[in-house]
């Protein structure tokens, strides 16, 4: 009996080919989350998944995470963060639109 291969979320799973949906969510993490290594956390969690898009800290304190993708890639990019990151959030607002394409890559904006 053969098995197939894990699949794995790489970069070269990130064709506009892909039949579904994509979408944009605006994502405001609040608590301790400036100052302890989130926004590069964020950058390592979503290169494994089919985003694009950033993360950037917010004058307030808060971090802002804007990713585009199809919901099932960003749901789950945001869940991991949640998991890891867990100690140093406090709240997550989410708001979720149509994506506008303006993204090639994930990257940290300063």
């Amino acid at each position: 009996m053969t098995t197939a291969p894990p699949t794995t979320h790489s970069t070269a799973s990130r064709s506009s080919c892909s039949s579904s949906p994509v979408h944009r969510h605006c994502c405001y993490f609040t608590g301790h989350v400036q100052g302890v290594g989130f926004r590069y956390t964020c950058q390592n969690i979503a290169l494994q998944y089919n985003v694009v898009g950033y993360v950037k800290n917010l004058r307030d304190g808060r971090v802002e995470l804007v990713v585009e993708g199809p919901d099932s890639e960003m749901n789950s990019l945001v869940g991991a963060i949640q998991d890891r990151m867990r100690e140093y959030i406090q709240n997550v607002d989410v708001q979720q639109g149509e994506a506008t394409g303006e993204y090639k890559r994930f990257c940290i904006k300063h």
